[in-house]
């Protein structure tokens, strides 16, 4: 049967589409987004027809504002001290009346930041330090939208060679590119940042699947590659970094199995391989726990969720200690494809609770028979997608499912945790599946999920829409200016600029509400030179910031982020944890302050490594964050 489905998803490379009027985005022009309309239903009568429930469709809330334009503004301010919380819906619902933020009714802007990003960001990964963003798919196509610098790559068993670069570098500020070159296929892999902030990417396809690979953080680093690193292939798997650093790898097609990544240059065996028989339960006909929703947990265990059920593993007896409530309607992971984050763990000052809560929110997905009616059957029928968003404190057992509904339904989208701790839902498409060609109906409008609230109001806020449909394999990153960068989608097997949705090579940057020009007079600026930027578990330390007007404690916030590895609708160890602030001191010099954190207590709360510093000062993030590294 693995084999069966292996020869299922490898025959669409050899497809040719035919008999279609296919949809087609107007000329594009430099510097210029452009609206993506269709011809009409008609145009949607591809690789045999399918049903299609309506054009594009922008919500009715989210009339787009020209792109500087601010909103009405204005500050709410709560009375302080008067927080209650039911504790049978967890801490999303804290009716915190001392919040203190800027309001406004400005919902978002876009830009075009780069016409062509040389390849199809299907996977995306901000790398610290440099500030680069990582962007790279898959060399079994042997094309993309930049070459490579010579030699071109010898195609390993052919007498072929591929010119193409399936990596690039790409500058955050100024967008200029750099070509990386890669051996071993990279289509459908995972991976994390270490210790040190390089990339440990782990499987692939073909004779990636077993490769870990590594980029260091220089001008000059290329891909180091370690094939046979690995002792199970790792297609559609997820890596989750522990708290002294390491990596473990779950899951990929055929392999309902997990390992430790190994170090750098050594290979594991196939007793270094754990069987995890709950990849095995978690399987339906078409799969739907690929690529699972893993994170760690507050108390070192992890937790694991794939399709529609969810468990907590000990690493270290590889025992499952806790299975939680079914979550219902639908399944939530690939090729259902909803997307998950773990939201923001909150610490006090001198932080002392045994046991810190931790959350995941899981949006969207399909119906389990999804990929089926979109991929396997003739004519296509593209079911509509989950409109749900659920979540669930795993640090208790008793935990239970809280279902909202979302505006709109989706699936194949991202979920970006903002510096301010609320979460960013983009991208994707409202019927379908993953796969290739078995999603319609784009849904543009972002939808800003607010994370705490003040017990009036919707949690959930539909935003401007883009003009760039963003589908299968789109990807996101959080920029250190607080803006969302967004790339990727290609539901096609190859490069192709005819298909319905064209494989997009645009690389586009988000501005959320609080970064209405209008809340300008609230952004702190970090001091770089005067804050520690090296911090160990427990300790003080000290940020600097400097900006216009007297600064009350009671508006600061904050955060540390550590940038996720962003793939199919998965942002693997994305993680915002709000600081405590100790001290708060006032005038150290002209406009200028300094606050005195602690830092989190140990790596089941923070993994050490990288992470940007967010000064949020009325809800709205400083000019720029401050990358700070945990040391083990």
């Amino acid at each position: 049967m693995g084999l069966f489905w292996r020869v299922l998803i490898i025959l669409p490379l050899f497809f040719a589409y035919v008999n279609g009027e296919y949809f087609t985005y107007p000329a594009r022009h430099t510097g210029k987004a452009e609206l993506a309309g269709f011809k009409g239903p008609d145009s949607l009568a591809t690789d045999g027809g399918g049903f299609f429930s309506g054009p594009l469709v922008v919500e009715n809330d989210a009339t787009a504002t020209p792109s500087n334009q601010g909103g009405t503004t204005e500050v709410t301010v709560g009375k302080p001290g008067d927080n209650t919380l039911d504790a049978s819906v967890g801490n999303d619902e804290i009716k915190d009346a001392s919040m203190i933020e800027a309001a406004t009714t400005f919902k978002g802007s876009w830009e075009l930041f780069l016409e062509n990003g040389g390849v199809s960001a299907m996977h995306l990964q901000l790398l610290p330090k440099i500030n680069q963003a990582l962007m790279f798919d898959a060399t079994v196509w042997k094309i993309s939208k930049i070459k490579l610098p010579p030699p071109c790559r010898h195609v390993e068993g052919t007498n072929e060679e591929d010119c193409f670069a399936h990596s690039v570098l790409m500058d955050i500020e100024t967008g200029k590119l750099r070509p990386l070159r890669l051996h071993y296929d990279t289509w459908c892999s995972s991976g994390g940042l270490d210790i040190n902030g390089r990339l440990v990417s782990t499987g692939g396809f073909n004779n990636g699947s077993d490769t870990v690979r590594i980029l260091d953080l220089c001008d000059t680093c290329e891909w180091k590659e370690y094939p046979g690193a690995l002792a199970n292939g790792r297609w559609y798997a997820t890596q989750v970094t522990l708290s002294d650093g390491k990596f473990m790898v779950f899951g990929g097609r055929d392999f309902p199995t997990y390992e430790f990544v190994p170090p750098e240059g050594k290979k594991n065996t196939h007793q270094d391989v754990v069987d995890f028989n709950f990849l095995v339960e978690t399987h339906d006909l078409v799969e739907n726990n690929l690529y699972p929703f893993v994170y760690l947990s507050t108390d070192g265990n992890i937790f694991i969720f794939a399709n529609n059920r969810s468990v907590i593993l000990n690493p270290k007896t590889h025992k499952i200690i806790h299975e939680f409530p079914v979550l219902p309607n639908g399944a939530r992971n690939y090729p259902a494809s909803g997307s998950a984050c773990l939201l923001p763990i909150i610490l006090k000052p001198n932080e002392d609770r045994r046991v810190i809560p931790a959350e995941i929110l899981i949006c969207g997905g399909a119906p389990h028979d999804a990929f089926e009616k979109a991929d396997l059957q003739r004519p296509k029928v593209f079911l509509p997608g989950s409109c749900d968003c659920a979540r669930l404190d795993f640090t208790k057992r008793n935990s239970k499912w809280k279902i909202l509904n979302m505006p709109s339904a989706r699936l194949l989208g991202d979920m970006a945790v903002l510096p301010t701790g609320d979460v960013l839902i983009v991208n994707g498409a409202k019927t379908g599946s993953a796969g290739w060609d078995d999603a319609r109906e784009p849904n543009l409008n972002p939808v800003l999920y607010k994370f705490k609230t003040d017990g009036t109001g919707s949690k959930f806020t539909v935003l401007n829409p883009s003009n760039i449909a963003r589908m299968y394999h789109s990807s996101f990153a959080v920029l250190p200016d607080a803006k969302v960068l967004i790339a990727g989608s290609n539901t096609n097997p190859g490069y192709l600029d005819d298909a319905l949705f064209p494989t997009e090579v645009r690389v586009e940057k988000f501005s959320p509400p609080y970064l209405d020009p209008n809340l300008a007079m609230f952004r702190q600026e970090i001091i770089t030179e005067k804050s520690d930027n090296q911090l160990k578990y427990g300790q003080k330390f000290t940020v600097q910031i400097r900006g216009n007007g007297v600064i009350d404690q009671q508006k600061l916030q904050v955060t540390i982020y550590s940038p996720p590895f962003v793939t199919h609708g998965i942002c693997m160890n994305q993680r915002l944890i709000q600081l405590g602030i100790l001290e708060f001191n006032k005038d150290v010099a002209p406009n200028t302050n300094n606050i005195v954190l602690q830092a989190p207590m140990n790596g089941n709360i923070a993994q050490p490594g990288y992470y940007m510093l967010f000064v949020n000062y009325n809800g709205v993030p400083c000019l720029r964050s401050m990358w700070v590294q945990i040391l083990p």
